[in-house]
């Protein structure tokens, strides 16, 4: 793979003091736009979110659903 060049960027994004900015997702659900950032937990629903996101994932294993974690 190339994980090696992954390698060799980040520690060239390091020598240089470069920050990576963490990753984000947005959706709009009856014309609000709604924010995720990675690892956030300050959505007012987010409770609700994480149980429909965990109910998904069941549904999916149950359907056959195998994640591709080789890359």
């Amino acid at each position: 793979g190339r994980w090696n060049d992954v390698a060799k960027v980040r520690k060239v994004m390091k020598g240089r003091a470069v920050k990576k900015s963490l990753g984000h997702s947005c959706i709009k659900v009856n014309n609000r736009v709604h924010e995720f950032a990675v690892g956030g937990k300050l959505h007012p629903q987010i409770k609700k979110i994480y149980a429909e996101l965990q109910l998904l994932s069941q549904q999916m294993e149950a359907a056959g659903y195998v994640p591709d974690t080789k890359a």
